[in-house]
């Protein structure tokens, strides 16, 4: 059986202190206060009971920690008792200031005034009750004694609270911390894939279809073909280009060919690509321009290309898309539509991309709505709110 070394040191500290307190209950006999010229006082000559009782006081210091308040009171009862038979205690009484010592250090404010009260009570107790008289300003040492070493234990047992506080402060500091690199991280992760796959599923569809359509004409019209050919190449380097620049801030161990982020001033080449893909686009503007924050700028670029490559993956042949862009006092509306024809489900259309634009609109306090249009096709649309001078 593993034994505390807590208790362990108790025990032996209870019997040294034992040890000790017998030899001097001997050796400060009435007959050492003769030989020294003092006065006996009436002091019993030490014998076996004395010694006992010594043994006694003494003894509950071997469960100062474990029960501090119940050793202390079974301390106090053989200290009382040496006094009333008139015994010279030694160093007895040291047994109880420490007793009292742990009672303060260890225990709450109640439990430590309660030590308190019991150790002044039953010095009092013993002191009427002994034969040898004491005077008044050996009653007062040993009085400012007691409360000392309960002051001592107070200030300890406070700073131990202190400088645990702090260390669960500090422990609740490092998870909050931890908690908010994990949800930082978390975001970060889903920001990146939002940039990747906006990059990738419109770069990729636009590939698509011009692949499809190069293929169809490729033995009517070699020239067609090949035109759609240098499209996907050019598309193809576009995407590299974008995935390239989002892979470079990611590395640390390269720098990354930094540049503007794509906005409503780029919507132009955006529709000119689609229309070079196959799908008819048009773009209007509503309302007096003006500049939008960096966020709702590329969130509004953002919405506006995943709806295109929906339109051009589920509208069908013969669609046509419109971009409508409206700056009104406070608020920036984005539209886009199509009038196709395509057998999608509206779940089908809504992926991946349509989940991260959502996203994007949230984050910056928009509404967004995505569905099917009355009398047929597809709408995308978000409201962003600005701020007074946007």
């Amino acid at each position: 059986m593993r034994i505390d070394r807590t208790t362990l040191h108790d025990t032996v500290f209870a019997a040294v202190l034992a040890a000790a307190s017998v030899a001097l209950f001997f050796l400060y006999g009435p007959q050492r206060l003769v030989a020294e010229g003092l006065p006996t006082g009436g002091v019993r000559d030490p014998d076996a009971l004395g010694a006992a009782l010594v043994v006694a006081a003494c003894a509950p210091v071997a469960v100062r920690r474990r029960r501090p308040l119940a050793g202390l009171c079974a301390g106090l009862v053989p200290e009382t008792l040496l006094a009333a038979f008139g015994y010279g205690g030694g160093a007895a009484g040291l047994a109880g200031f420490v007793l009292l010592y742990s009672v303060a250090s260890s225990g709450g404010l109640a439990a430590a005034l309660g030590g308190l009260l019991v150790s002044l009570v039953t010095y009092a107790a013993g002191a009427a009750a002994t034969p040898v008289r004491a005077g008044w300003s050996e009653h007062v040492v040993v009085v400012m004694a007691l409360a000392s070493v309960w002051g001592v234990g107070r200030s300890l047992r406070l700073r131990r609270a202190y400088l645990e506080e702090l260390r669960e402060r500090a422990g609740r500091l490092e998870r909050a911390r931890a908690a908010d690199t994990r949800a930082a991280r978390a975001e970060e992760r889903s920001r990146i894939a939002r940039e990747l796959h906006d990059v990738v599923a419109h770069h990729v569809s636009v590939m698509t279809v011009q692949a499809a359509a190069a293929r169809r004409v490729l033995g009517k019209d070699p020239e067609l073909a090949r035109e759609a050919l240098s499209a996907i190449e050019h598309t193809g380097r576009l995407a590299m280009t974008e995935m390239r620049n989002i892979v470079g801030v990611l590395r640390t161990d390269a720098r990354a060919e930094l540049g503007p982020q794509p906005g409503v001033r780029d919507l132009p080449a955006l529709l000119e690509q689609m229309r070079e893909a196959g799908l008819p686009a048009l773009l209007h503007v509503e309302g007096e321009p003006r500049p939008l924050p960096p966020g709702v700028d590329l969130a509004a670029y953002r919405l506006v290309q995943e709806g295109l490559t929906n339109s051009l993956r589920h509208a069908g042949p013969g669609a046509t898309a419109v971009v409508t862009l409206t700056h009104r006092p406070g608020e920036l509306d984005v539209r886009v539509e199509d009038d196709g024809t395509g057998q999608a489900a509206p779940a089908e259309r809504t992926g991946h991309g349509l989940v991260g634009i959502r996203e994007r609109v949230a984050l910056y306090g928009g509404i967004l709505s995505i569905g099917p249009r009355t009398g047929g096709g597809f709408e995308v649309r978000a409201r962003f709110p600005l701020k007074d001078g946007q």
